[in-house]
């Protein structure tokens, strides 16, 4: 069994890498000045930012592996395994983290949107790679944050750390976006068709008799993606939800069901519904009417 370090608090990855500790709540390390270091293969209860500024190879991450690339940025959220099997091995590698506790978000406006973050749960192939100088703007603030922690603490010094730290995940979401819009015009031009490819698949295998409706999370494992990553390519290739173009892919099949004759109940059972109130229900959603009111049209 692979050893696992369980990174309670910011400070036990900072321990075990020989890192400073700057307090409770963050860690801001810089691995080139680090004398003795290990990898780590790290089950988090915090959240981190982890900067390669050189290629790292075979990473995990929940259970994926992929390779990291220099000036790549790589982000974990409490609950996620991630990082590189402890071989006993020292090694000299070169970059920056930043380790953040929960309970810095407590009662705070960064804590109630740190879900609007979705990259925290990107699990494959979805590494953020930096422009040198988007690197240089986050490292800019990560230091600016290690000053801060190492001078007296005062009323303010949490307050402008917070805000540092939001400045910094601000700055990750744009560049993210500008990752996504790029890929979206490039490898994933074809995702629309597959999406849909998949969704007409669904329904000639029968897995809605099996697995119910399809869903978001069912697609993007079928085309090798994380939900919410899947869920961001999606919004920007059509500016509506994944879940949006799923239902009205099975409304569309609805109203042919209807038309060709079937029952309400028929075609609820048919599309993978489990009554057919809520079939009804959504149907009158989507059209404005009743699948009864539509088949006496």
């Amino acid at each position: 069994m692979e050893k696992i370090l369980k990174v309670h608090c910011v400070n036990d990855y900072a321990r075990y890498i020989g890192a400073p500790e700057l307090h409770p709540l963050v860690s801001i390390i810089h691995y080139d000045e680090l004398e003795h270091c290990r990898h780590s293969l790290n089950n988090y209860d915090v959240y981190g930012l982890f900067i390669g500024d050189e290629k790292l190879e075979d990473l995990s991450y929940g259970q994926l592996q992929y390779d990291l690339s220099r000036h790549a940025l790589m982000c974990v959220s409490p609950r996620q395994i991630g990082g590189k099997m402890d071989t006993g091995e020292e090694i000299h590698t070169k970059g920056w983290a930043l380790l953040f506790d929960t309970e810095l978000l407590r009662d705070t406006e960064l804590g109630r949107r740190i879900y609007d973050y979705h990259y925290f749960s990107y699990s494959i192939s979805e590494a953020l790679l930096m422009t040198p100088e988007q690197r240089e703007s986050i490292v800019c603030l990560m230091e600016h944050i290690r000053q801060e922690l190492l001078g007296k603490e005062d009323a303010h010094t949490m307050r402008i750390v917070t805000s540092q730290i939001e400045q910094i995940l601000e700055l990750v979401a744009r560049y993210y976006e500008l990752q996504l819009s790029t890929s979206v015009t490039s490898t994933n031009s074809d995702l629309l068709p597959r999406f849909e490819h998949l969704l007409h698949q669904y329904y000639d295998q029968n897995l809605q008799q099996q697995f119910g409706l399809p869903t978001v999370k069912y697609c993007a494992q079928q085309l090798f993606l994380s939900p919410n990553y899947f869920g961001d390519l999606i919004r920007e290739l059509t500016d509506d939800s994944a879940t949006s173009h799923i239902r009205s892919f099975i409304m569309q099949r609805a109203q042919q069901l209807l038309m060709s004759g079937a029952t309400v109940s028929e075609t609820a059972e048919r599309l993978g519904f489990d009554y057919p109130q809520h079939f009804t229900r959504i149907f009158k959603k989507h059209f404005g009417i009743t699948p009864s009111e539509f088949k006496v049209r």
